[in-house]
């Protein structure tokens, strides 16, 4: 009984939170629509951003309240709040964006999230991505291209302009890897050949590098577990019943390993999806002892 009362207890709260949060978002986006320059419109997105700490930071009261949670952290020591990062991580749950922005809220700069270009045209959360400066991504299916391929490009091109607002301020740009949350029957429907992951799909990462890897001072590899939590770890958490959370930080050089054409270049793209796929190898491992403990 009062774990159901917790669950309708802390989805008040985190909606609230969320609403309004969201609402001060939306004021700020209207006032970056009206001013005049880039640089200007920068203040507008770190009002935004200190409006998503907020949220994290009470989204992670709420958590600890409810619940009584060990949190074990490594590789967080090398990290600096004026970088640019790109940070790749596996997706277990929503329960991901709330221990990402509270693990990390106060170590880099605030986390962006890449969100598809049909989703700035949806109201509030359009307008909240845009006033965030969260990079909008138009991709453009093999078929697609084969009808149209005056497009060809058109798709890396868009990514570019999202992200060349971020020259002016320090940035973390995130991308799941996967492109989905894990399940066990998404984990059979893929015929991966990981445990505890999906097959990484090099399209996204390779996209936000060659828009913008050049900025990027490191990679930020993260690997995420709720081990007494696997199956439910979002409804356990809203319950109280969340008890143990698992981060584990690498920072991976941005060389030549990821730097390359990827779209032109066939033996790049081996070798990149080569680095990929030992870095999903390498986490796959870690998950394997992480919930063996």
């Amino acid at each position: 009984m009062l774990t159901y009362l917790l669950l309708f207890i802390n989805i008040f709260l985190v909606t609230v939170n969320t609403a309004v949060n969201s609402l001060f978002m939306l004021l700020v986006a209207v006032v970056k629509l009206c001013l005049p320059t880039p640089k200007l419109k920068v203040l507008a997105t770190r009002a935004a951003d200190k409006s998503m700490w907020l949220w994290a930071t009470i989204n992670l009261g709420i958590l600890s309240l409810s619940n009584r949670v060990t949190w074990d952290i490594e590789g967080l020591d090398e990290l600096k709040k004026e970088g640019w990062y790109l940070l790749i991580s596996n997706h277990v749950s929503w329960t991901d964006i709330v221990v990402l922005c509270s693990v990390f809220k106060d170590r880099i700069p605030m986390p962006k999230f890449f969100l598809k270009q049909q989703l700035l045209y949806v109201p509030f959360i359009g307008m909240a991505g845009w006033a965030l400066d969260m990079p909008f991504m138009r991709r453009y299916s093999r078929a697609y291209l084969l009808k149209h391929p005056e497009k060809r490009g058109q798709d890396l091109a868009t990514t570019r302009r999202s992200c060349a607002k971020f020259q002016y301020h320090p940035t973390t740009v995130v991308n799941y890897v996967e492109g989905t949350r894990f399940t066990a029957q998404k984990h059979q429907k893929s015929r991966a050949t990981y445990e505890h992951l999906l097959m990484p799909k090099t399209g996204g990462i390779a996209y936000t590098l060659a828009a913008m890897g050049e900025q990027f001072d490191k990679v930020i590899d993260v690997t995420l577990a709720y081990p007494e939590n696997r199956a439910t770890p979002f409804k356990d958490m809203l319950m109280g019943k969340m008890t143990r959370i698992v981060v584990r930080v690498r920072l991976l050089p941005v060389d030549e390993q990821v730097m390359g054409d990827y779209f032109h270049d066939k033996r790049f793209k081996r070798q990149f999806q080569q680095w990929l796929g030992q870095v999903w190898q390498d986490k796959d491992e870690a998950l394997k002892q992480i919930n063996k403990c």
